[in-house]
């Protein structure tokens, strides 16, 4: 990342909550529960599912890696939030940098594994004699692979032309916590070259992988309307509900935060949304997947088990 030797700020002040202590104290208890569940139940399905040979399978490689994105997100994000509800809402400038670093590789590396998951969730149900083939273990690594490389490339550019910026005052962000939408707009220089970047990055990782999702789904739903048995329809369609699921919860946030404001919509309406993608999501993804799911349910009362003797 490039430094900047033209900014006079040296750290921004986010937004608060709110000024009343006691909604406070009520918001600093909800996100430190939010942060141990989602830490906690991260850690503890990839222990599950790594102690478990069964679940050595494409979909839980591709759990384990969402897994450690989400426990990544939630430590760049929370703890500081943490912090500023108890303290001063401020971040350095070099700690606004990181913060938009570690998000934004995790945001694009969850998109791009979304893309991946919906293709692993076609290649089970439309090609199932051929599924261990498309789907071995050397596939399976160059994805994942492939996904942290694109994801962290992207955070390189992304980041470093926003450490090219010049801030010179105001050091208000109207946000919780950095990211480049509602960093922009306090840019003394210009931000077109992050403008067009911001594009370029919405058109791969929003648009060109939701329709590569669409496209995945199609072809699913088309093979589950060919199986004659009402149990066979509704197996089916339990393999990839989880999917869906956390794929909406992902492209909602995603919309509101990068998508609407390009196209003239107020940033401010995406503030919730962002909470959601960088603190609720990672909460929810392993309790959606794990309590939908009887294979990790049953690898979880065994764990329970073996730790009872």
């Amino acid at each position: 990342m490039a430094s900047n030797n033209h900014s006079t700020v040296t750290e921004f002040i986010l937004q608060s909550f709110s000024e009343n202590p006691q909604i406070q104290i009520l918001i600093f208890s909800l996100f430190l529960g939010l942060f141990v569940v989602a830490f906690t139940s991260n850690l503890l399905i990839t222990i599950v599912i790594i102690l478990n040979p069964d679940l050595h399978t494409p979909m839980y490689f591709f759990l384990i890696n969402l897994a450690f994105l989400d426990v990544l997100s939630t430590l760049t994000v929370v703890p500081k939030l943490l912090q500023n509800l108890i303290t001063k809402n401020t971040i350095s400038y070099g700690g606004c940098l990181a913060q938009i670093y570690f998000l934004t590789w995790c945001l694009g590396a969850e998109l791009l594994l979304c893309t991946v998951m919906a293709y692993d969730r076609y290649a089970a149900i439309c090609q199932p004699l051929h599924y261990t083939t498309i789907m071995s273990k050397t596939v399976c690594c160059l994805m994942a692979s492939i996904v942290w490389v694109i994801s962290g490339v992207n955070t390189i550019i992304q980041t470093d032309v926003t450490a090219r910026l010049s801030f010179c005052g105001p050091n208000v962000i109207d946000h919780y916590f950095c990211e480049i939408p509602p960093l922009l707009p306090l840019s003394c220089s210009s931000t077109n070259v992050n403008n067009v970047m911001a594009v370029v990055a919405d058109m791969i990782y929003a648009i060109f992988n939701f329709l590569l999702i669409l496209v995945s789904y199609g072809f699913i739903i088309s093979s589950i309307l060919k199986i004659w048995t009402k149990e066979g329809k509704k197996r089916a369609f339990s393999t990839c509900s989880s999917h869906i699921i956390v794929v909406s919860l992902y492209y909602c946030a995603v919309i509101y935060i990068y998508i609407l404001p390009g196209l003239g919509q107020s940033p401010k309406k995406g503030k919730v949304a962002s909470v959601i993608y960088a603190i609720v999501t990672p909460t929810l993804n392993p309790l959606i997947y794990s309590l939908r799911n009887k294979d990790v349910k049953l690898a979880l009362n065994k764990l329970c088990l073996l730790l009872r003797k």
